[in-house]
Formats: C-alpha cells, structure tokens, sequence
C-alpha cells in the first residue's frame, strides 16, 4: 500500500520508540521516520538511543529492556540492531506486557523474553504492510518502520503474518556465586563512562560492600557526591543495577575496561 492509498481516518496518536544502532550522522534513521509519518502522520516518535555499538545486540536488548517500562501502555518499540539483515533471521513483531515490539528475530528481544516467557511473536510476511521494494541492507526502512507505523494505527499484529513458537535468546549473563559475594560482568557503558553491571540490586542484602574491578577497590554508596570528586565509587544506578563510576569522571575511561569485564561484589567482615 502506497501513502496514496493509506486512509487517513485511522490514523492516530500513539507512542513509538525508537533504538537503534544508526547513529545521528547519517539519514538513516531520519528515513524510518518519514516513512512511519507517511503511514501514521500522527504517530509521536520517541529517540530512546541511536548510539547503540555497531552490531552490539546485547547493548541494544539492554537499552530497550531498561527504557521499555516507562512507556504507556499500547506503545510500539521498534528495535533495529540487525548485523544479520538480509540473512534468514526472521523480522518479527511481539505482544508482551502491553506494549508491542519490532525488529529482527536476533536476541535483541532477549529481556523482553525474560521478563515474558509467554510473549505471542509473528513473523514479519503480509506485503500489505511493508514498502513496496524491500532492500536486502535496509530492513530498517522497508520492512521495520513500516511495520511499527501500522501497529500503531491498530493493525493487530497477527495480521501481519504467521505465529513464531519460539525467539533466538542470547545465552543470559547472570552473576556468578563466591566465596562472600557475587561476580558478575560490565553489560553497558553510558556516555559518563558509568559502568553498568548485571548484578541487580535486589540480590545485595544489608551490610558493608566493596566492589573490586580492573585493579580498583571501592566501598558501595548511595549516590556521586558522597565521594569527594575524581574518586571512584560503586553504586545502585538507575537501571536498578549495580554499576562502578567515578564522580565527576569516567570510570570507563580511568579503568579501560568495558563490556564484558569482570567485577566483583564482596561482602565485608563484620568482625
């Protein structure tokens, strides 16, 4: 279906979300948008990240799996970080929660999957709801966006093609027991260079904590300034996760570490 053809009458107001992998320099997210604008006009398209690493789908599950809850109910999420566009992963679009979900069938809906293990999937099919000519590089633009725009004019998503029984899921970072605490891994980096565990809080009972990584030792605290500035600190971000930062500065850049590295969280003697 063309923009000429596309009643008007159903368009609507509705949320859409925004992660991708894209970056800001070039057109292409700018692209996406002018094709769910020519579908809904009246779609409220919202940025969450265009900053994801390149091809960095576990990066890209946890933007989304952080950013997701705040929305309202009936949001569309669009997610594309999509190394593997153009092979035969799937394109698909979930229900789950609420809210519905679309992007290629890569793991980057692996949270969602978590905290859903019931969550409905269809496979990405019906060409009256994808451009016209799909590109083996852009799916993005041809299938995605136009895909995310009828959701969110109420095109139920099983119209837009067969039931998937089950989703690629990245094999789960979980922390790790020891001896007196926990090890767990860094699984994001934001631009302050803070560095996000995947050590939840709510796993961290009452008592005195140092977090060791890449060389560093540091007591947990509640928040930046309870450190004097420049000095390392461990604390519980906002995600609800335990993260190592450095108040005024970046614990990335201090400590050279990033995704992936190991970090230990220990309990102190109460001797």
């Amino acid at each position: 279906m063309t923009a000429k053809e596309t009643p008007r009458g159903t368009e609507k107001r509705c949320p859409v979300s925004i992660v991708t992998d894209f970056g800001t320099a070039d057109p292409y997210v700018g692209i996406m948008k002018g094709v769910m604008l020519t579908i809904n006009s009246q779609a409220v398209l919202v940025d969450v990240s265009h900053d994801v690493s390149p091809g960095a789908i576990r990066e890209g599950a946890f933007i989304l799996g952080a950013s997701w809850p705040f929305f309202p109910p009936g949001t569309v999420h669009l997610a594309v970080v999509d190394p593997g566009v153009g092979t035969g992963r799937a394109p698909v679009v979930l229900a789950a929660g609420g809210h519905f979900f679309v992007g290629p069938d890569n793991g980057l809906f692996t949270l969602l999957l978590d905290a859903f293990p019931g969550a409905s999937a269809w496979r990405l099919e019906a060409g009256a709801y994808r451009l016209p000519r799909v590109s083996a590089t852009f799916h993005g633009r041809d299938l995605f966006a136009p895909a995310a725009a009828w959701l969110s004019r109420g095109v139920p998503p099983s119209a837009f093609g067969s039931r998937i029984p089950s989703l690629v899921r990245l094999p789960r970072a979980v922390p790790e027991p020891i001896p007196g605490g926990l090890e767990g891994a860094i699984c994001h980096v934001d631009r302050f260079g803070n560095l996000v565990t995947n050590i939840e809080a709510g796993v961290i009972s009452r008592g005195r904590w140092t977090v060791r990584l890449a060389g560093e030792t540091m007591a947990l605290h509640r928040t930046y300034g309870d450190v004097a500035s420049g000095r390392f600190l461990a604390l519980i971000g906002s995600f609800g996760y335990l993260e190592v930062s450095v108040n005024g500065g970046s614990a990335a850049g201090r400590l050279g570490v990033g995704v992936g590295e190991r970090v230990v969280l220990a309990q102190e003697s109460q001797d």
